[in-house]
């Protein structure tokens, strides 16, 4: 077993990707979907949060990328980008997806420097849109964004045209279809279930 499938299969262990083709999720979005992903349950399990970490800094070397800060993008990317930014021993930064309303209204909690490279860890990607506009952020900060590292992705065309849009590279460790290969495989779907599920996806546009 490759270790992003490994990561898939923690995923699925500890119920961070639930999957349900018969009674159907509400996101956050309004989106209606057979698949929900919440990463924010790796925190509590040291070995798959580990393995999570190194599997970013794989990423990080094939992309050939050398960042001068980590940057996770609020709230349930900041964590990773923590372990990341320690294993690297790198400065961290965390972002907002806007400024706040009180204090001092900072978006961007931490030092970006103006010609910093920055790479931005969010744990999962549907449209892309909060990584944009903490990239975004940081841009206007004066750094250059590397690119956005992420947990999961839907696998929506949506996010594909947003980060295209925003000319910003993204990478993820598991991959909608990857994992529903590896279920169909598992006989944890069948062939029917597999097919519904890439339907839905593929629909949304």
């Amino acid at each position: 077993m490759h270790d992003n499938q490994a990561i898939e299969k923690g995923l699925l262990e500890i119920k961070a990707v639930q999957i349900n083709p018969s009674d159907w999720f509400t996101w956050t979005s309004g989106i209606k979907a057979p698949i929900y992903c919440d990463n924010r349950l790796t925190m509590g399990y040291p070995r798959l949060r580990r393995k999570i970490t190194e599997s970013f800094v794989r990423m990080l070397k094939d992309a050939e990328w050398e960042p001068d800060i980590i940057a996770g993008c609020a709230t349930a990317g900041v964590p990773h980008a923590a372990w990341l930014a320690d294993v690297l021993e790198l400065p961290l930064v965390y972002v907002r997806s806007e400024a706040k309303k009180h204090g001092k209204g900072k978006q961007i909690e931490g030092i970006v420097k103006p010609g910093q490279k920055v790479l931005a860890v969010e744990d999962l990607i549907s449209t892309g849109t909060s990584s944009i506009k903490v990239s975004e952020a940081l841009r206007e900060a004066g750094a250059e964004v590397l690119g956005v590292f992420a947990i999961f992705t839907y696998g929506l065309e949506k996010a594909t045209a947003n980060f295209a849009r925003a000319s910003l590279p993204w990478y993820t460790i598991a991959k909608f279809d990857q994992l529903l290969a590896y279920m169909l495989a598992d006989k944890q779907l069948t062939v029917e279930e597999h097919q519904q599920l890439l339907a839905w996806r593929n629909s949304q546009v």
